[in-house]
């Protein structure tokens, strides 16, 4: 498995989950790296990114800003997603990738070309 993602599970609206990605060796050198989600019946949907080898920069979508915290552990390849104040409307598959050049658009799916299997994130109301 090139992309471990894991930590999904169910909370209750308002509470909180750590979801935690780490990608093997296997990946090699990769340039971002990335959490979407994709929820019943919609498009997936990019949640946060990270330029792994430009400075580290990183990038949220508007629907999690200022809830959700994205960081690496970089020695151990590996980011982690917190969120908070999660809401039902965050429930949806999460799936990390890597991939993309180091100017691409990181909101962008077709970009990245690695994907872990998915961990499922169900907030209750």
């Amino acid at each position: 498995v090139q992309l471990q993602a894991s930590g999904g599970g169910v909370v209750q609206a308002g509470g909180s989950l750590r979801l935690s990605c780490a990608a093997s060796e296997r990946t090699f050198n990769f340039n971002n790296m990335a959490w979407f989600r994709q929820a019943p019946g919609k498009e997936r949907e990019f949640v946060a990114a990270i330029r792994w080898n430009s400075g580290g920069r990183i990038y949220y979508g508007d629907s999690v800003k200022g809830r959700f915290t994205l960081s690496r552990d970089k020695p151990k390849r590996t980011v982690y997603l917190q969120m908070n104040s999660l809401k039902p409307e965050d429930t949806a598959v999460y799936y990390c990738a890597v991939g993309g050049g180091i100017l691409s658009s990181l909101r962008d799916a077709e970009q990245y070309n690695i994907w872990g299997q998915g961990t499922l994130v169900t907030v209750s109301s």
